[in-house]
C-alpha cells in the first residue's frame, strides 16, 4: 500500500458564513471547474486565501476590525507592487 504524498494532518474548522459570502465561494469554485475542470471546494479556497494571508505576513497583533485587515493586506500588495520593477522598453 502506497503512502499518501500529503502526510499533513488538516484540522476540521466550522465557519459561519452569509449567504452572500457563500455565493461567492461557490461561483470561484463554479467558474474554475468550467473554466479548467478542476473542482475547487468551499475548503480548498479558504485555506489557499489563509495561506495568501501567510504570505504576505499578515498577523493578527492588535487586529479588531475587518477594515484594518483590509487595509493591511492592501498595505502588503502595495509594497509588492513597489517593488516589481517595470519592464524595459
Amino acid at each position: 500500500m502506497q503512502e499518501p504524498k500529503n502526510t499533513e494532518k488538516n484540522q476540521r474548522v466550522v465557519t459561519f458564513l452569509n449567504r452572500d459570502e457563500v455565493d461567492f465561494l461557490d461561483k470561484m469554485g463554479k467558474d474554475a471547474i468550467f473554466s479548467t475542470g478542476t473542482k475547487l471546494s468551499r475548503a480548498k479556497l479558504i485555506a489557499w486565501l489563509v495561506d495568501i494571508l501567510k504570505g504576505l505576513n499578515i498577523s493578527g497583533e492588535n487586529l479588531k476590525t475587518e477594515k484594518e485587515l483590509e487595509a493591511r493586506i492592501m498595505k502588503a500588495i502595495k509594497q509588492i507592487e513597489n517593488s516589481i520593477q517595470p519592464w524595459p522598453r
